[in-house]
């Protein structure tokens, strides 16, 4: 069957180019006589089943279909994998003629439409607007033509289209003339002395100010200057008056000083005051301890505290500086209460510092006041301002030297008051930056400070001449100082982080082998301290904890949590050697043992 079936290929092939119209299907209509006779074919068999043509013809368009069909952007979901050029092409359909603002698509050019580029003078604007408030008309900034004007076209020809900038020569001699003769016609009225009866009646009138006043492009005539009235004599020293007292009044805020005992009595049956230090209050031993728990909470500030201080050697009172402008005085030995309140700035309290005996102190507001109190009464002594805010008060310690207050203020001076005077008897001013410490070092003959300007600066005392500039490229500014109890080292705390020693020496030399970190104390005034017996250095952080650590070895002892917030200051209490007392901005102060 097969040799058949090839057979008959080849004949049909051979019939096939011998005669085109030639087919083999055609049964219907007889043969050709000029054709070979005719020859047995057979049916063809095919394996596939039978299928109807029109569910083919269906399937064959939609799979055509999905394979064209534009993705809608839309729709979040395609049905079928598409090809890359259906994915990147162009979307059907008409676009929205006119977007939410009303402007064709083709003409936006900015996200909120259309938006022309324009480059418009101040001057020239300035010109423009002024001309049309007072002629009626100006240019076009759209118009294409430099030459077309909007607004009142009458008016632009009538005068010759100037600006108010712009006017021409002769216009500008016109109103000269004119101006010139409305002033001799007011002469000539007026008796032809040149005097209007206004300025004579009022001679301070504007008329008269019109009349002397100059233009400040005029320059100084020799020989022509006239001499001064007797009324403008008066007002010359008026002025010099007033501007002097203003200028001797810039001080800080008047604050009525008010104080109030909250004490059972001021005095006790033996007529001591409730400020004496007990008797029996001695050192037990020279030996100090790191304190391990919470003692005593002293919380009458409604504000951050921003500075404590024992009383001076015995440590039975200690003194606290509040943000809420007030300072208060607190028992420690007995009670454990507020003793007194002094209410005499109008802003928060920066520093405060106690006299050697205690008796009085300094306070240091932003209100740009410092105030000499006294510790038993709360009256206010003396008080003393630059119309800057003082950042450190100190005075001198030497006995003799009681009556002299050194302040650092935030205008880079360092400002000494003789307080029996009340006057200015130096100042120290060669610091860049706001003062920020004042310690006093060699016997109180020198003294030491930091400023703003990450320096350390050593003056004699009396002498506004730097004995000794500090400043390194890799310091950072020092806002705490305290003095080592032997005198022969001073603890700086860094804004980077670290606490520095520095010798109180000839040279003053940094000492790289001291180094105390692990605090995070960078952005505050955090203090830093000593124990009595020199073998510990504390200091509070940012984080509300109170660091110890050991000066030989200057690894941390040990760390306390202190407060909520920033723990900005530290003391140690002078007899009894392992107590400490802290404060933060919680408005706490926090007792050790």
């Amino acid at each position: 069957m097969d040799l058949l079936q090839s057979y008959k290929g080849d004949a049909d092939d051979e019939q096939f180019d011998r005669n085109p119209n030639f087919t083999t299907t055609d049964h219907s209509s007889p043969p050709s006589p000029d054709l070979s006779p005719l020859r047995m074919s057979l049916p063809s068999k095919s394996s596939a089943p039978k299928v109807d043509d029109t569910m083919l013809a269906l399937t064959v368009a939609n799979s055509n279909r999905a394979l064209t069909k534009p993705l809608d952007p839309s729709h979040h979901v395609v049905a079928f994998n598409p090809t890359y050029d259906q994915l990147w092409a162009p979307i059907y359909g008409p676009a929205h003629p006119y977007a939410k603002d009303g402007i064709a698509q083709g003409m936006r050019n900015h996200k909120l439409g259309f938006v022309e580029n324009a480059a418009i003078e101040p001057f020239i604007f300035d010109e423009q607007y002024n001309t049309f408030h007072k002629y009626g008309y100006a240019a076009d900034p759209s118009a294409s033509a430099g030459n077309n004007h909007v607004g009142d076209l009458d008016a632009l020809k009538q005068s010759d289209a100037i600006s108010v900038y712009n006017i021409p020569q002769h216009e500008q001699k016109k109103r000269k003339l004119e101006k010139k003769k409305e002033a001799t016609e007011g002469d000539e009225a007026n008796g032809g002395d040149g005097v209007d009866s206004e300025e004579v009646e009022n001679p301070a009138s504007e008329v008269w100010l019109m009349r002397n006043r100059k233009s400040p492009w005029a320059g100084k005539k020799e020989g022509l200057q006239a001499e001064l009235t007797e009324e403008q004599k008066k007002y010359a020293e008026e002025y010099a008056k007033k501007k002097g007292e203003l200028k001797n009044g810039e001080k800080g805020e008047v604050v009525a000083d008010k104080t109030t005992f909250h004490g059972k009595e001021e005095k006790d049956f033996q007529g001591r005051s409730w400020i004496a230090h007990p008797k029996d209050a001695k050192a037990t031993n020279d030996h100090c301890y790191i304190p391990k728990r919470l003692v005593h909470t002293w919380s009458g500030h409604t504000k951050g505290v921003s500075a404590i201080r024992f009383f001076p050697k015995h440590g039975h009172l200690i003194l606290s500086a509040g943000m809420d402008s007030k300072v208060k005085i607190w028992d420690v030995c007995n009670s454990g209460k507020c003793m007194r309140t002094y209410m005499g700035h109008g802003k928060a309290v920066r520093d405060i510092s106690f006299c050697k005996d205690g008796s009085k102190f300094l306070s240091a507001g932003y209100d740009k006041n410092i105030k000499y109190w006294d510790t038993e009464t709360g009256q206010v002594i003396s008080t003393f301002s630059t119309g800057k805010i003082p950042y450190v008060v100190k005075l001198n310690p030497d006995e003799d030297k009681q009556n002299i207050l050194l302040a650092g203020m935030s205008d880079k001076k360092i400002v000494q008051w003789d307080m029996n005077s009340g006057q200015i008897t130096q100042e120290y001013d060669q610091h860049l930056g706001a003062v920020n410490t004042i310690t006093f070092v060699d016997n109180n003959r020198r003294f030491v400070t930091s400023s703003d300007d990450k320096s350390l600066r050593v003056w004699e005392f009396g002498i506004p001449v730097v004995i000794k500039y500090i400043s390194e490229p890799h310091m950072h500014s020092m806002p705490s100082i305290s003095l080592h109890p032997n005198t022969n080292w001073l603890a700086a705390q860094s804004l980077d982080n670290q606490i520095l020693i520095y010798s109180t020496r000839e040279r003053f030399q940094l000492n790289k082998k001291k180094r105390f970190a692990g605090h995070i104390a960078a952005g505050y005034a955090c203090q830093v301290n000593f124990s009595p017996d020199g073998r510990f250095v504390m200091s509070g952080d940012g984080e509300g904890k109170c660091w110890f650590w050991d000066w030989k070895s200057c690894k941390v002892f040990r760390t306390l949590k202190c407060h909520e917030g920033v723990c900005i200051g530290c003391e140690w209490h002078p007899l009894e050697q392992s107590k400490v007392a802290t404060c933060g901005w919680d408005g706490l102060i926090k007792y050790w043992d």
